[in-house]
């Protein structure tokens, strides 16, 4: 079989570029009532921990399962911030900030029944946007005095959930507009330092006939041509949304969007009939939204893409398995600058937008399955937190930095025979999923790396389908439903089980070798 060669090389003497870990400024979460849980703050804690995730963004933090809003004997309107404050004390004592998502509607402030999830957030708009704007305000001013304003200064507040979904807002573009001037001056209004933004629209598209007054971008693309790479993709009413608020002198502090690599946008029961973009997709859009920024009234408005992952689904079988992990490495170390954060959806599989998933391995979004056992892309997150502020190499297959002086490279091995980010319709099961790693290419990594201590010491760790991977195991257990404490012992040892091989610099300071990577392999190397 041909081997492909992914040539590492560089001086870690050399000057290099800031080099900043936008992809662990920010994680998702499902939704407010699950962060209740025991389970998921120590999950998270771990993720904070070795991932290095400074902020947590999730939906529903206003839902009636939070019972933030009531009223009382006479009617009035009253807030109740017992739920909220439990959550934000424990995010708060583990080193994690809020990524404030105002949504979905209470109950007594909805506008209609519809809802969405399993969990029922109300989509409906506020019927009263006056009684809307005071909650938001409430909540702010309820924050500013409990946690102190030099903190929550340091918060983001977004307004709504990919509102041109009509499964996440039952209105129009012009309500949501109006929502985000209520929202946006409410919020100010509490402290002018706040920092408020949207519109935190779906995935990106490649016409303009998804941008009207209630058009559901959730469609899939079938009139467009089966060459998806052949479109122009923009985001959602961004360039409209900036106008808006220009025109209406509106605070944007930063914009937000999810650029998910694919012609759809929702969909929550792994079905396999959608499509998937090119594997740079992402570069694409970011680069888009940079210059869509740019040319707006609001230049200097921060960046923020706070949803990503392979697919828009929580029944991908792909989230499970190592593919999905090596195109983490791929397509968020493809991007750097000129955003603030790529939040990965999610870091955790106690997640119930559809409910609980029947199986340990269920194609959920978590970083970590409900089990709290790291899944690959767990691994290329912490891999990822590794790296250095100083960039000094980085090819299309492997990236060059320093941290304190030290060496802190990686490199990945995505299949060329497949030109697209990873799709889930190659994982309609988890069987498929070796067929899938079978199909990848073995690459060959030399390394001819300078400026390293004579004789110096450097640790390769290595994720690949034998070392780390617990969804490979749990398939050759038979993928049983319900795991035992033994198997789940078993998964977890081989989560953690990395390979690990040492390295040593000749007394130059220069390390030339080569190392053998298998298909979809993910390495580390860090100087001792």
């Amino acid at each position: 079989m041909p081997v492909k060669v992914i040539a590492m090389q560089g001086d870690l003497g050399a000057a290099g570029q800031p080099f900043a870990h936008h992809y662990s400024v920010c994680v998702g979460a499902g939704r407010a009532c699950e962060g209740l849980r025991a389970d998921w703050q120590a999950q998270l804690c771990r993720a904070h921990r070795e991932c290095g995730f400074e902020y947590v963004r999730f939906h529903g933090l206003l839902t009636d399962d939070m019972h933030v809003c009531y009223r009382d004997e006479s009617g009035a309107l009253r807030y109740s911030w017992q739920y909220v404050d439990s959550l934000f004390d424990a995010l708060l004592a583990m080193g994690v900030r809020p990524f404030v998502e105002f949504g979905f509607c209470p109950a007594v402030l909805a506008g209609g029944t519809r809802t969405q999830f399993w969990w029922q957030g109300r989509v409906d708009p506020p019927a009263d946007l006056d009684a809307w704007a005071d909650l938001v305000g409430a909540a702010c001013r309820h924050w500013v005095a409990r946690y102190g304003a030099e903190e929550v200064r340091r918060w983001y507040f977004e307004i709504w959930n990919e509102p041109d979904l009509n499964a996440f807002w039952n209105g129009t573009r012009s309500q949501y507009f109006a929502l985000y001037a209520a929202s946006a001056r409410a919020v100010k209004a509490a402290d002018p330092a706040l920092r408020v933004g949207g519109p935190a629209t779906s995935n990106f598209v490649p016409d303009d006939r998804f941008d009207g007054e209630v058009e559901d971008t959730s469609r899939q693309l079938t009139a467009f041509a089966e060459d998806l790479d052949a479109l122009d993709w923009h985001g959602v009413w961004i360039e409209e949304f900036l106008a808006y608020c220009a025109a209406h002198h509106l605070p944007v502090d930063f914009v937000s969007a999810h650029p998910y690599p694919t012609d759809w946008a929702l969909d929550g029961h792994g079905n396999t009939c959608k499509r998937t973009r090119k594997r740079r997709s992402l570069e694409e859009d970011v680069e888009w939204l940079r210059q869509a920024v740019a040319r707006s009234a609001y230049p200097r408005a921060e960046l923020c893409l706070t949803e990503w992952s392979s697919s828009p689904s929580s029944r991908d079988c792909s989230h499970d398995e190592l593919p999905a992990a090596c195109y983490i490495a791929d397509a968020a170390l493809s991007v750097n600058e000129n955003i603030r954060c790529l939040s990965y959806w999610t870091f955790t599989d106690i997640f119930e937008e559809l409910g609980g998933g029947h199986l340990p391995f269920h194609g959920g979004f978590g970083l970590f399955n409900f089990n709290g056992i790291p899944k690959p892309a767990y691994h290329v997150y912490r891999m990822m937190h590794r790296l250095g502020d100083t960039l000094l190499y980085r090819t299309g297959d492997c990236i060059i930095t320093r941290k304190d002086g030290q060496l802190r490279a990686m490199a990945w091995n995505y299949s060329d025979a497949q030109p697209k980010a990873v799709p889930m319709c190659a994982f309609p099961d988890h069987d498929a999923a070796a067929r899938v790693l079978a199909d990848g290419t073995p690459a060959l990594l030399t390394l001819d790396l300078r400026g390293l201590r004579p004789c110096q010491t450097v640790l390769v760790e290595q994720l690949d389908e034998a070392h780390g991977d617990a969804a490979a195991l749990w398939r050759q257990m038979g993928a049983p439903e319900n795991l035992t404490p033994d198997q789940t012992r078993a998964l977890r040892q081989a989560a953690g089980a990395t390979g690990r091989t040492v390295l040593r610099a000749d007394d130059r300071g220069v390390l030339q070798a080569e190392l053998s990577l298998p298909p979809w392999a993910v390495v580390l190397l860090q100087s001792l």
